[in-house]
């Protein structure tokens, strides 16, 4: 109903074309792309801090981090690969130690 309408068109039409000229703007200033470039590697760093902070929390508390929990998948996947070439191996001798009795 209202996409239909004339008047609706016509101000998302403008509201888009004055979002995107801003946007625009806001991208050729060197202050601005500087600031959010300021803004983006501070966030990141303060994220680094945050995580290492947690991972001291944990380790503190005793409990495993999410790399921690990485580690201990890895090992296990390993564990099953080798345990599934384990069997494999074991069901072939008793296969060939099978068919020697038979012959």
């Amino acid at each position: 109903m209202l996409k239909n309408n004339p008047v609706m068109k016509k101000l998302v039409e403008t509201g888009e074309e004055r979002v995107g000229k801003l946007a625009q703007q806001l991208l050729s200033n060197e202050k601005f792309v500087a600031a959010v470039q300021t803004l983006v590697s501070r966030s990141l760093a303060a994220k680094g801090t945050l995580d290492s902070a947690l991972r001291t929390a944990l380790s503190a508390m005793n409990l495993p981090s999410t790399a921690d929990l990485e580690q201990l998948r890895s090992k296990v996947d390993d564990l099953e690969r080798l345990l599934s070439s384990v069997e494999s191996k074991v069901d072939t001798l008793v296969s060939s130690a099978s068919s020697r009795k038979k012959g």
